[in-house]
């Protein structure tokens, strides 16, 4: 584990990171798994960057200049994400709608500030963007891992040895062996745990991805204690290697990790370091090294572990915008290998004539008294054409993020006038409903005021969230009224409130809410997300205890949705788990109002959001879906009516839906606010049309 100036440099991890980058880009463009090959990366930076850092704590002659090393640490690592970044930039533009920019906008600035991750951990529990498609930067949260893992150690080790160095002298070794194997254990231990409550979000979680940095590090702290025989470390190559290669086939990482299972390629990669430890694999030295190792330092294989960072950058929004622009859900042989060929052309040149010049750039760290230093060329070196261009890639993704941004808000500031909008240039549902006419005037909300245009309940937080079990109750309607109306379950109940409030304003009940984000009511053992199937274990702990307050609080009447989109073949289903639903408010002597639930709009099994369609040129028809692939030809609750006599049946279907299409836009009104959520627009307009029904059910007016 030494420099290449002392002729000790581990060129078989260099080729290791070679074998995992193909790893990534293979299993990310033709399998659309995860393989492992970024768990490898991790515990290799860790093992690299942690090693020097502790060498360097560990020599009483070295100096502790950690302001030297962040800028080192920017040279290495900015300049390839800015040239990225600015190209996805242009073929966002260019292939995807308006409607996607904002969030790209946001990703790009979380991505240059290095918490990518946790951009990403929040959109990921919040269930009114889990229809979103794949972000072209989805892949940099490895890279905001690693950046905040870099500064974190960092700060820690050159910290304890400024004030350790003396005290402790030669035992500081050991203190930092302890003390990086404490951390590792903690953080493997958080990972664990967080896992266990919310996998969506651990995955992305810097606390629970830090042990896998931390075993790299301490495997460079245990590299010169390793004294194994040959035969021992071809063994544990070939063991490694094997588990390594084949891992992502046999551990579908996207819902195990960053959990235990995460330990296979994570030690294996550590078992890889350990394996060739003291082992030079100098070319001059190469056949004292392990066989493993001696094939992973194979010069194609080193180089192409040199191209990793930029391949890695590169190879993911390419295949995202690929599939984008040409409508399909996964890349085939041929287009596929056109990915992989083009992401390795772009990664080569970047690598060529942007890392390696910037990188080896030496920059003024030490400049006159009378000459301060700019930031730019404290970050990219000295002046040249390289770095000036990347400096204005730097500010005009900067310029456009900001920009963007402050555009979007100010179109949705102007669109909060919606809920006034005339309901004669405006009918919306009233088009379907009673056949109002429907002037030419522009569809609202816009595309880009679609996103926003939310219940009140979500703005007021009356809606838990994916981590939170309990239960918040919130009034709405006429709160001085005796009648209640329980509004209880999943976001599919909550975007109902709109017009139930209005209807209890009007007809004087209160709408009581029990709501938690994707969470209808079920006795499912272990409830799962609707979209991409996570197991959600506080949802039926959430519902154990709603159950338990409804039928304390005994409303007149439980509104809930009651049927849900076929998982296997179009239409819709009312899931056997609801029944034992019914059972407990049956036996309770409470009725229930039972909504059919909103259509779900999916193609090729993915989320389908009408409004990217509409951005993209596309009209109310040809964004919308035919109504029988999304809706059954009756609603499957008229099913239990006779089982369960206090079930109320309740059915807008014809409120969003034509007889053979339901389309994007109905009455100048966009229908959903994302694949399967109405906006609250288009909510207002149903109100008339659910109060019809109410009425007929609880003869309330």
């Amino acid at each position: 584990m030494g420099t290449r100036k002392a002729g000790f440099y581990r060129h078989d991890l260099d080729g290791l990171r070679g074998v995992a980058i193909a790893m990534v880009a293979v299993f990310h463009v033709w399998f659309g798994r995860v393989s492992g090959g970024v768990d490898v990366f991790l515990v290799l930076s860790g093992f690299f960057f942690g090693g020097k850092l502790l060498r360097n704590a560990l020599n009483p002659a070295a100096a502790l200049r950690p302001v030297h090393q962040i800028h080192r640490l920017l040279r290495r690592l900015l300049p390839a994400l800015i040239v990225v970044l600015f190209g996805t930039a242009i073929l966002t533009v260019l292939i995807q709608p308006q409607t996607r920019w904002e969030t790209f906008a946001d990703q790009t600035l979380a991505s240059l500030g290095y918490y990518q991750n946790w951009e990403l951990a929040n959109t990921a529990s919040d269930y009114l963007r889990a229809g979103d498609s794949v972000s072209p930067l989805q892949h940099i949260w490895s890279m905001s891992v690693q950046g905040q893992f870099y500064l974190t150690l960092l700060a820690l080790i050159m910290g304890l040895a400024v004030l350790l160095r003396r005290p402790l002298g030669r035992r500081l070794r050991g203190f930092f062996v302890v003390l990086v194997a404490a951390l590792t254990v903690a953080s493997f231990v958080y990972a664990i745990f967080a896992h266990q409550a919310d996998q969506t979000v651990a995955y992305y979680d810097s606390f629970a991805r830090a042990w896998e940095l931390l075993a790299g590090a301490l495997a460079g702290a245990l590299v010169p204690l390793v004294r194994w025989p040959m035969w021992l470390r071809t063994l544990a190559g070939t063991v490694a290697m094997a588990l390594i290669l084949t891992s992502g086939l046999w551990i579908d990482g996207v819902n195990e990790f960053p959990g235990p299972w995460a330990l296979v390629p994570v030690g294996a990669t550590v078992l890889m370091i350990l394996a060739a430890a003291n082992r030079q694999s100098h070319p001059r030295t190469r056949n004292r090294m392990p066989l493993p190792s001696r094939m992973l330092a194979w010069s194609p294989l080193v180089t192409l572990g040199s191209m990793a960072y930029s391949l890695y950058l590169w190879h993911w929004p390419l295949l995202i915008f690929w599939l984008v622009y040409s409508g399909n859900a996964h890349a085939g042989l041929l287009d596929g290998a056109a990915i992989l060929l083009v992401s390795g052309g772009l990664a080569y040149l970047t690598m060529r004539y942007v890392e390696e010049p910037l990188r080896h750039q030496v920059g003024p760290a030490d400049p006159p008294a009378d000459r301060p230093t700019r930031w730019w060329r404290r970050v990219f070196g000295r002046t040249s054409i390289v770095s000036t261009v990347v400096v204005l890639m730097l500010v005009a993704l900067l310029t456009a993020a900001f920009g963007w941004r402050q555009q979007v808000s100010a179109e949705r500031a102007d669109g909060r006038e919606l809920a006034s909008l005339s309901p004669r240039d405006y009918p919306g549902a009233r088009a379907l409903i009673d056949g109002a006419r429907v002037p030419n005037v522009p569809m609202r909300p816009t595309v880009l005021e679609a996103e926003k245009d939310l219940p009140a309940s979500t703005d007021a937080g009356c809606i838990s969230d994916f981590k939170n079990a309990e239960i918040l109750k919130c009034v709405y309607g006429d709160p001085n009224a005796t009648r209640v109306i329980a509004l209880a379950g999943g976001s599919h109940a909550e975007h109902w409130i709109t017009a139930l409030d209005l209807l209890g304003k009007e007809h004087h009940f209160q709408v009581v809410t029990y709501l938690k984000m994707g969470c209808a009511l079920t006795t499912e053992p272990v409830p799962k997300i609707m979209g991409n199937n996570a197991p959600y274990p506080l949802c039926r702990q959430w519902v154990d205890k709603v159950m338990d307050q409804l039928v304390a609080d005994d409303p007149d009447y439980v509104f809930t949705t009651s049927t849900r989109p076929w998982n296997i073949k179009p239409g819709d289903v009312m899931p056997s788990g609801y029944l034992g639903i019914w059972e407990i408010l049956d036996r309770a002597n409470i009725p229930v109002l039972a909504m059919r639930d909103t259509p779900w709009f999916v193609k090729n099994g993915n989320p389908y959001i009408p409004r990217d369609c509409l951005a993209g040129g596309g009209d109310a028809q040809s964004c919308g879906m035919k109504r029988d692939v999304v809706l059954a030809e009756t609603n499957p609750t008229l099913a239990y009516l006779t089982r369960f006599p206090l079930l109320k049946p309740l059915d807008m279907s014809d409120a969003v839906c034509r007889p053979d299409e339901c389309r994007a836009v109905e009455g100048n009104v966009l229908i959903f606010h994302d694949s399967h959520h109405f906006t609250s627009t288009y909510m207002r307009s149903m109100t008339d049309e659910l109060g019809r029904q109410i009425g007929a059910a609880t003869n309330w007016w």
